[in-house]
């Protein structure tokens, strides 16, 4: 499996768009792109409008489908606006669960 975690920092005042624009981008992931197996949405305890994405997919070449996705574009449209900082995604490989159902 192949996982991505996005830290989100997003601009206080722009906190509901952002968060209308993250459920877009999860929920079209899980319902239209058959390699996405999950997509959570976080939010930090202790900040709240930092956020992460916690997205995996079957393989790499799921990831590089739900680049090029129809709704794809929406959410880099919304990021733009909404976020405070730049974005530095991690690519990981899943240890455990070696797989998911």
């Amino acid at each position: 499996m192949f996982a991505v975690v996005v830290p989100l920092k997003v601009k206080p005042d722009m906190r509901e768009k952002f968060l209308a624009a993250a459920l877009d981008d999860s929920t079209s992931s899980l319902r239209d792109e058959p390699g996405c197996v999950r997509f959570d949405v976080l939010q930090d305890n202790s900040d709240p409008n930092k956020f992460f994405f916690y997205e995996v997919y079957r393989d790499e070449a799921a990831f590089k489908a739900h680049q090029a996705s129809a709704h794809y574009p929406r959410w880099r449209a919304a990021a733009a606006e909404v976020l405070a900082e730049p974005t530095s995604a991690s690519r990981c490989t899943t240890v455990y669960p070696k797989d998911y159902k």
